[in-house]
């Protein structure tokens, strides 16, 4: 799942801050922006998985657009970062549904070109649905 992160520069004095503003209480830092990524990850994943554990739900992505409008991250570098937390859902199950043809070739192209897999598309379709 991706997610997207804000990072605070560093100086030579503070780390790098990270914030994942889709999962508030989620943060993390860094010495490098390298290291501040990678620890986000870690953090983004530890904090899924408690989440999930607590049966509590894991909150639809906002676009960049809305996150960068939030007062308290002007000025932050923007990423997007992609962690496993599929893993903590339970195994996948086969399907079998019906769809028409033409919606199915629009969820097929909207999905490549959004480097998902269909069944990727659709649960995040279902995600962003159930969240509204």
């Amino acid at each position: 799942m991706k997610f997207i992160i804000a990072l605070e520069p560093g100086t030579d004095s503070t780390a790098w801050g990270v914030a994942v503003p889709d999962l508030p209480g989620c943060f993390s830092a860094g010495d490098t922006m390298d290291e501040a990524m990678e620890n986000a990850r870690l953090a983004i994943d530890q904090h899924v998985e408690i989440m999930i554990e607590d049966g509590v739900t894991i909150p639809a992505a906002r676009s960049l657009s809305e996150i960068q409008s939030e007062p308290e991250y002007a000025g932050w570098i923007w990423a997007v970062v992609d962690v496993p937390v599929e893993k903590y859902l339970g195994p996948a199950e086969k399907i079998n549904i019906t769809i028409p043809r033409l919606i199915l070739a629009r969820i097929d192209a909207y999905a490549k070109a959004h480097g998902l897999s269909r069944s990727g598309f659709l649960v995040e379709a279902a995600r962003v649905a159930m969240h509204q």
